[in-house]
């Protein structure tokens, strides 16, 4: 096995080395560039919980291999039952952030596709459970790239995009979803669009991470406070908006990191195509609206500090991680299998409809 199964040596998120999962630890990002070792379901599940990694197709991964982990320690027990285990590490992982559905899609996967081997013993089911983490690794990276290809004529000619919080290469095991199009712009020699980045408060993704990451790539930026998005716009400087999901219903309406839905009513109310890029494995077509979504809250600290300064002690905090946009503002959907224009509904549909992996329904029945 391989020890970086990057495509380059930009950024590892994640990855198998010497017998150990590997992490990128974002929480120390930009300041220091660390990478933590996982050695237990609990640590899978604290670095999701924490946001060590987040982004939803990397929390599908890091699931992956925390249910490997998890199994390995069940399975010291010699009186444990490979099936009783499986279901409660699944169970236990997907607790971890209730929003993105990776999460549980990864989980619900990997308990089909290791249930033929659970007969077999305990060697076979932990061979298969970690041959599953790094192929769901290794098609993370093929799918983005795939994204970035049918998104790239989407921002093909534009001098100017804006994006909301990191939906890039710290999101995924490489390239990402929404900065997929502008990597692979960048390898084949396209003139780059410059990118405004929304500093995406309050834990300011977008300032922390996704300006690092694409100045560090050699992408031309700018950095904008959330409440200056409209301004830029009104201004004419932006061509484009371009945006991550962590959860897409069947109607096309979409959950992403909270401040999207106000971008995406600016971008309306200047004429500015809006688009979304998410996976496959992003849509679940068990939900038929937006009002359906479980939307994380999150500690009122995020909200009431800024780094380590307090600025509002003691306050009442509304802190909902995502907001839902609904599929009226979306101009387009870009997907690793193609790219869906209105009337979105129709377009899920036909997508649902031709593949052959069934819907996130069908996973969990």
């Amino acid at each position: 096995m391989t020890e970086n199964r990057s495509p380059s040596s930009f950024l590892r998120t994640i990855g198998w080395e010497d017998g150990h999962v590997v992490i990128l630890d974002q929480t120390r990002l930009p300041g220091e560039q660390r990478d933590v070792r996982l050695r237990s379901a609990e640590d899978a599940w604290e670095a999701i919980r924490s946001l060590r990694v987040r982004g939803a197709p990397l929390i599908g991964v890091t699931a992956a291999f925390g249910l490997y982990l998890g199994m390995v320690e069940a399975l010291e027990h010699r009186d444990a039952d490979l099936a009783d285990e499986l279901e409660r590490c699944i169970d236990y992982l997907a607790t971890a952030r209730p929003t993105a559905v990776n999460l549980t899609w990864a989980l619900h996967r990997a308990a089909r596709e290791i249930a033929p081997f659970v007969s077999a013993g305990r060697e076979t089911v932990l061979d298969q459970l970690l041959a599953f983490a790094l192929r769901l690794l290794d098609e993370d990276i093929a799918t983005n790239r795939a994204m970035g290809t049918h998104g790239l004529p989407l921002l093909e000619g534009k001098s100017s995009v804006l994006t909301h919080c990191n939906a890039g290469w710290l999101a995924t095991a490489g390239y990402g979803t929404a900065t997929a199009p502008l990597y692979l712009m960048r390898e084949r020699g396209y003139a780059l669009p410059h990118v405004f980045v929304d500093e995406t408060r309050p834990v300011l993704q977008g300032a922390r991470l996704t300006a690092w990451e694409l100045s560090r790539a050699g992408f031309d930026i700018t950095l904008i406070c959330d409440g200056m998005a409209a301004t830029v716009m009104d201004q004419g400087k932006v061509e484009a908006v371009i945006v991550g999901c962590d959860r897409m219903t069947a109607s096309g309406d979409f959950a992403n990191k909270i401040g999207t839905l106000g971008v995406a009513i600016i971008a309306a109310q200047f004429g500015i195509p809006f688009y979304v890029v998410a996976p496959f494995s992003s849509i679940d077509f068990s939900l038929a609206s937006g009002r359906e979504i479980p939307i994380e809250e999150r500690h009122p600290d995020e909200v009431r500090r800024v780094g380590s300064a307090v600025v509002a002690p003691d306050v009442p905090v509304f802190n909902p991680a995502f907001d839902v946009t609904p599929a009226r503002l979306v101009s387009a959907i870009v997907t690793e299998r193609g790219v869906i224009t209105p009337p979105l509904p129709e377009g899920l549909d036909r997508l649902r409809r031709r593949t052959e992996q069934p819907s996130h329904q069908e996973q969990r029945s």
